[in-house]
């Protein structure tokens, strides 16, 4: 595996153009809010149809926290979405790892699926209520060492008080282990 350099940009997931964009989800896969009810709504009815499948078959009972799984992005300029459950954040109780685990799990699949581009929203920073600063910091702990095929992984934030955030992170010298 090699190193990749992550490209951090401000805006809105659903309008990257890369082979694959990550789904903050929830483990249901059948939509939800932030980014979720963003890339249901925008990528159109494509994506839920595929979801519901996904959950008669092999997730019946949902998607396990820190699992990935692809389905079509509809009208989405991306190809794939990549759907991943991302932990609640908990003060008693260290997740980093599952949060890891959320980009690891993602990149592999977008390798398997042959993305060479994938762009990432902050998994588990929102409604979640992960610190900032920290799942920038497990995010690019993650992402360190994606499969050589992929060539492109862009970290897409909401706002730039969350950039910053991203930034300081990334200046911070040593990054959580996997």
């Amino acid at each position: 595996m090699t190193s990749v350099e992550i490209e951090f940009v401000t805006g809105d997931i659903t309008a990257e153009r890369v082979d694959a964009i990550v789904n903050a989800a929830n483990s249901s896969l059948l939509g939800g809010g932030g980014v979720d009810g963003a890339i249901h709504r925008k990528g159109g009815p494509a994506i839920l149809d595929e979801c519901r499948a996904l959950r008669a078959s092999r997730y019946g009972r949902g998607l396990p926290v820190g699992q990935a799984v692809a389905t079509t992005a509809g009208r989405l300029p991306a190809r794939w979405v990549i759907h991943t459950v991302g932990p609640v954040w908990s003060a008693t109780e260290d997740r980093s790892p599952l949060l890891r685990a959320c980009y690891q799990n993602s990149l592999t699949v977008a390798a398997g699926l042959g993305a060479r581009s994938v762009a990432f929203p902050l998994i588990s920073s929102g409604i979640y209520r992960w610190p900032k600063e920290d799942a920038a910091a497990q995010a690019l702990a993650g992402l360190r060492t994606p499969p050589p095929t992929i060539e492109l992984v862009r970290l897409v934030l909401f706002d730039d008080d969350t950039r910053r955030a991203a930034e300081r992170a990334r200046r911070t010298p040593q990054h959580p282990s996997d």
